[in-house]
């Protein structure tokens, strides 16, 4: 028999390259499907966010000027130094820790653990009048709750039935308002994220715990609290962010008023940028905004890989 000559060299790896792409190529071709979703991000939130940053370095005004004007920080130091915005900052810290932290974050574990244990009537009752808030738009919202708070609302219709004082809510405390507002608005969301996590719970944990002779405050806080931590940070974030860019409920309730007692960044932002037409301005509170924001997602975030950890 006459044996095969040997293939020239190079010609099986020059073979195996045509046959399959190079790891540069499969790469590439595995990135294609995501492409639109790229092109949409860049176009819709990358674009606009960049030129939002140039505005921000701008005295760029909605009317009187023809152009804008490169400024550096001066938009920055002007903020720093102006005290309706500390006020802003200091009263947006307020309303996120009051409705979203404390408020929102508390009711709905609290509903969420309530309902374990209630009836199943009791139960779609409870969820029905809890969403409904939360599925409202946020101007139907605000509406409904300056017809609870203001002077001749509900609230006060209620208390003058009970004999009890009343006063003009929105005026005397409007930041207390806005926030028990939120509250009512936003637990829900809350309340189904816990309600998902505690339903997570193995029935193992919580049983033995209950042999050991744990009450069911003891259960709830040493089995079912360490467990659903994970989503206790995770809804923070959530709802911490959320609540950082309300607008329209407080708009409608107060308009940042009386004076500014109830002037949020949002609220701050919008004035300056639209009715006081100084939109390099108002750009650059909404990059302090965003920096906010994105303070609160690292300290969540942290938290979260040291529970992971």
């Amino acid at each position: 028999m006459t044996a095969l000559a040997p293939a020239p060299h190079g010609t099986g790896a020059r073979r195996r390259s045509r046959e399959a792409p190079a790891p540069a190529v499969r790469t590439l071709l595995r990135g294609l499907p995501t492409l639109p979703a790229v092109v949409l991000l860049v176009v819709f939130l990358a674009g606009p966010i960049a030129y939002c940053v140039y505005y921000a370095f701008t005295d760029m005004q909605l009317t009187g000027a023809s152009g804008a004007r490169f400024i550096g920080l001066d938009n920055f130091t002007r903020a720093f130094k102006d005290s309706d915005f500390l006020n802003a900052v200091k009263l947006t810290l307020v309303f996120v820790v009051g409705s979203a932290v404390i408020g929102q974050n508390t009711l709905g574990l609290a509903l969420a653990i309530l309902m374990q244990k209630a009836t199943k009537p009791v139960r779609a009752l409870v969820s029905a009048v809890v969403i409904a808030a939360w599925v409202l738009p946020e101007v139907v919202a605000g509406y409904l709750m300056y017809a609870f708070f203001y002077d001749q609302g509900s609230l006060n219709s209620l208390l003058d039935a009970l004999h009890l004082p009343g006063q003009n809510w929105l005026y005397t405390m409007p930041i207390l308002a806005v926030c028990l507002a939120n509250v009512w608005r936003g637990t829900a969301f809350s309340m189904m994220v816990f309600t998902a996590a505690i339903n997570d719970v193995p029935q193992e944990l919580t049983e033995a715990a209950e042999m050991d002779g744990a009450n069911p405050w003891q259960r709830l806080w040493r089995v079912v609290l360490p467990v659903i931590r994970p989503s206790i940070l995770t809804n923070l974030m959530l709802i911490t962010l959320q609540t950082l860019s309300v607008f329209g409920l407080i708009y409608t309730m107060t308009r940042g008023g009386p004076g500014n007692k109830s002037e949020t960044l949002p609220i701050f932002m919008y004035q300056q940028a639209f009715q006081n037409s100084l939109i390099g301005y108002g750009t650059a509170i909404a990059l302090v905004l965003l920096v906010v924001g994105a303070l609160f997602s690292v300290v969540y975030i942290r938290l979260l890989k040291l529970e992971d950890d």
